[in-house]
């Protein structure tokens, strides 16, 4: 193999490891997007289940007036489950 030669390899395995390498920053920038992306999705997805348990409050208060005796609900939480129990005079727990 000649100088020439051997220099042109040199080069070429040269610009091959510097693509790499900048492909490499590129994959982790794209990562970092997107675990950006989902936390800002899941933030949203929080808020729409607080509005939908918000709605729900508000259908609970509408549907139980006070004169129904109404004493409390309770929200248990299991998981990703959320259970409402109207507590009121009629039933006892």
């Amino acid at each position: 193999m000649t100088d020439q030669e051997l220099k042109q390899l040199i080069e070429s395995n040269a610009r091959t490891a510097q693509a790499m390498l900048d492909s490499m920053v590129e994959a982790r920038l794209e990562r970092q997007e997107l675990r950006q992306g989902i936390q800002e999705f899941q933030s949203k997805l929080r808020n729409v289940y607080k509005y939908i348990l918000y709605i729900g409050f508000g259908a609970i208060n509408r549907l139980y007036s006070p004169t129904d005796n109404c004493k409390s609900v309770i929200i248990y939480r299991r998981q990703h489950h959320t259970i409402l129990h109207l507590i009121s005079s009629h039933h006892h727990y």
